[in-house]
């Protein structure tokens, strides 16, 4: 009795398939598919980045940020002027040009607001840094001239700052250039005091009126109106 060959890795009941009856296998390459960008838009994409980061980097320099002034948007350029300074000659405004002026109108009797602004002025220089603090010029034209002589501007502002100039004149010189500036003053005499616009203007080294700081015992701090200077010195 002859028994049969049982493979033990084929079923029995699977049909013996013979080799020539073989199902021919192709030898083509599996065709890859192709995952993230074309190799050839690489480098372009690199680019784009690279502008777009530019552009944010660009966007962030320039953008207006919060400030604590007007920003002039069509500046005008100042009208020029000349009065008697601290220094014991006469000086123009135009004498600054190259520099930012930080012009203030106040007087050295001034119980409050005018020895604030100053105070914080040489504030705003001191956070400005040397680099920048050296194209500044802070600007105190007197709105008491009958009481602020020379001597008595240049001994009152050496408190705050040696670097700060004082000016003065006559009531008739220096009224039309406070109003040029839109600031009012007007002199009590019965106390002495003199109720006056408490601003701050920026001029530009061109001579543009480009930024109005208020100020007054609640008007932004030395810091805040370095930032603006700052922002500005920025965007030229």
């Amino acid at each position: 009795m002859s028994h049969a060959e049982i493979r033990p890795d084929t079923p029995a009941n699977t049909p013996a398939v013979s080799p020539t009856a073989s199902t021919p296998v192709s030898r083509q390459p599996a065709r890859q598919i192709k995952s993230g960008p074309n190799r050839r838009l690489l480098p372009w994409l690199g680019v784009a980045a690279l502008a777009l980061l530019l552009l944010i980097g660009l966007g962030w320099w320039f953008a207006p940020r919060e400030l604590h002034g007007v920003l002039i948007q069509s500046p005008n350029q100042a009208d020029d002027f000349t009065l008697m300074s601290s220094t014991g000659e006469p000086m123009q405004l135009s004498d600054f040009r190259g520099q930012y002026v930080a012009l203030f109108f106040g007087y050295t009797y001034c119980p409050d607001v005018c020895p604030t602004t100053l105070n914080d002025l040489q504030v705003m220089v001191d956070a400005l840094g040397p680099r920048r603090a050296e194209n500044v010029q802070v600007l105190m034209i007197s709105v008491d001239p009958e009481r602020d002589t020379v001597e008595q501007l240049q001994t009152y502002l050496r408190h705050f700052d040696p670097s700060f100039i004082g000016m003065t004149g006559t009531v008739e010189e220096i009224q039309p250039i406070a109003s040029s500036f839109g600031i009012y003053f007007e002199k009590h005499e019965d106390t002495g005091l003199v109720d006056h616009t408490g601003a701050v203007t920026i001029i530009d080294p061109e001579g543009y009126v480009r930024l109005i700081i208020p100020k007054g015992l609640d008007g932004p701090t030395g810091e805040e109106m370095a930032q603006d200077l700052t922002y500005l010195m920025r965007r030229g």
